[in-house]
């Protein structure tokens, strides 16, 4: 077991931050939300059906969705862009290990490098594909939960409801994605930019601690 854990013990403890990050939002999300129906005479919602709500779908998947397009695009970008001198880009001037091309000869070689053809296509860029596969399924669920919770608060105060293609071609949809998405980015930003300069020993994300500034990757 503590094998396990030493091996294994960067996904475990952010697998652990999310669980106890997403109670804290759900139990703090049900209870402004219950607080907002109360206000206009609403009798307050038990967690089964909070968790079907709109406030609960838009707030969980607008913050998934921004976080899988940055990694996204930044597994895709740093294919062929570099920053020189950043730990986060590859050199500038080599040609690094990860562009060789797979062999299926290789020691320990995954089965669709062996298996070859489409399959060994697809595996070549799975990491991207995956990413954005998971950022259009968030995409789709913050569309649906933010219009959702919309229409629920339209319901409150007796208004009419939103209609799909009026939504999306409003303003408050658009406004949670880019809050989201700029604040992505400059942390992307920031990471690249301050890896030049400065170091964290012992952190795969620096480079050593005495490396020139000019150094570009670990």
């Amino acid at each position: 077991m503590r094998k396990f854990i030493y091996h294994n013990g960067l996904s475990i403890t952010f697998f652990i931050l999310f669980l106890v990050s997403i109670a804290g939002q759900t139990g703090a999300g049900m209870k402004e939300y219950n607080k907002e129906r109360e206000e206009h005479g609403q009798a307050p919602l038990p967690l089964s059906r909070y968790l079907n709500s709109g406030h609960f779908i838009q707030a969980t998947f607008e913050n998934w969705e921004s976080e899988f397009l940055q990694m996204g695009l930044f597994v895709l970008l740093t294919i062929s862009l570099r920053q020189k001198g950043s730990s986060e880009s590859k050199r500038c001037d080599v040609k690094e290990e990860v562009d060789r091309e797979p062999s299926a000869k290789r020691k320990g070689a995954p089965w669709p490098v062996r298996k070859g053809g489409l399959i060994l296509e697809l595996y070549k860029h799975s990491l991207t594909i995956a990413l954005m596969l998971l950022f259009l399924a968030s995409f789709a669920l913050h569309f649906y939960g933010s219009m959702r919770n919309e229409n629920e608060e339209l319901a409150l105060k007796g208004l009419p409801p939103e209609s799909f293609m009026h939504y999306l071609s409003g303003s408050r949809f658009w406004f949670e994605s880019f809050q989201n998405w700029q604040s992505e980015f400059l942390s992307v930003f920031a990471i690249v930019v301050l890896s030049i300069f400065l170091r964290q020993k012992g952190s795969p994300q620096s480079k050593p601690v005495d490396a020139p500034n000019s150094e570009t990757g670990e």
